[in-house]
Parts: structure tokens; C-alpha cells; sequence
């Protein structure tokens, strides 16, 4: 498909527009997106076909001392990517202690069984083996 041959015009008349303020058929946003909607042109146009006028549009919003849309909200997702993986961190480092416990734990129960096996092992034992009772549901 060709482009129309105001195509041009109409994004130098939106870009003006849009920088300006003065929006009519978008949002006015400093973005790609509203710019091909204020120029009445698919976004494509702007991204294949004239990307020197899409460049010049954010050369514009920079040169008027302001930020692109699309740049923050990226810079606002980096912002919140960096809490989770601060958060993240805090976690895994708090899992990692649990583990290390854990495995003490684990350690002591495991000699402290073996001793009682040994215990009971011996013909006079001073420990004596219970008798297991039913567990209410059956369970052993």
C-alpha cells in the first residue's frame, strides 16, 4: 500500500499540534501511537515508511524538555522491576537461612534417633518402645 501523498504533511502538522498542546484528533500524548493517530496515518507509517519524522518527533519532545510517554512508563516498570527484585533477594536470602536451619534440625533429630535406636538395641536398655496407638482417622 502506498502512502498517501500529504502523508508527510499530515505528520509535520500533527507533530506540531501534539508539541504544541493543542491535540485534536488524539490524546496528544508524546507517543508514536498518538502522533500516526493525530496525523490520520497507520502507526506502520511512522515506523517503516518515515522513521526521519518519527525520530524528529522525539528529537522535539526532548528539545522541549520533556520525556516521551512511552520512556516513562518504561522508566516506571524499571522502578517497580527493581522492588521485586530487591524483594526477591530479601526472600531468597531469608529461604536460604530457613534451608540451613532446616538442615540442623534435621541433623540433631537424625543423631538423636540413631541414639535411640542404639539405646534400645542394647539388652538393657533403659528405653523402652511404646505401643503405637490407631490414629483417629486410620492413619498410622
Amino acid at each position: 500500500m502506498s502512502p498517501a501523498p500529504d502523508e508527510r504533511d499530515r505528520i509535520r502538522a500533527a507533530m506540531d499540534r501534539i508539541l504544541h498542546g493543542t491535540a485534536q484528533h488524539s490524546t496528544g500524548a508524546l507517543t508514536i501511537v498518538a502522533l500516526a493517530q493525530e496525523a490520520g496515518v497507520p502507526r506502520n507509517a511512522l515506523t517503516q515508511r518515515h522513521l526521519d519524522l518519527k525520530n524528529d518527533f522525539y528529537t522535539q519532545v526532548r528539545a522541549c524538555g520533556q520525556t516521551p510517554d512511552s520512556e516513562i512508563r518504561l522508566r516506571q516498570q524499571i522502578v517497580k522491576l527493581k522492588e521485586l527484585r530487591a524483594k526477591d533477594a530479601t526472600e531468597l536470602a531469608q529461604l536460604r537461612t530457613d534451608v540451613d536451619h532446616l538442615v540442623r534440625v534435621v541433623n540433631q533429630l537424625t543423631a538423636h534417633n540413631r541414639q535411640l535406636l542404639h539405646a534400645l538395641s542394647q539388652p538393657d536398655a533403659p528405653v523402652r518402645a511404646l505401643p503405637t496407638q490407631p490414629h483417629p482417622d486410620g492413619r498410622h
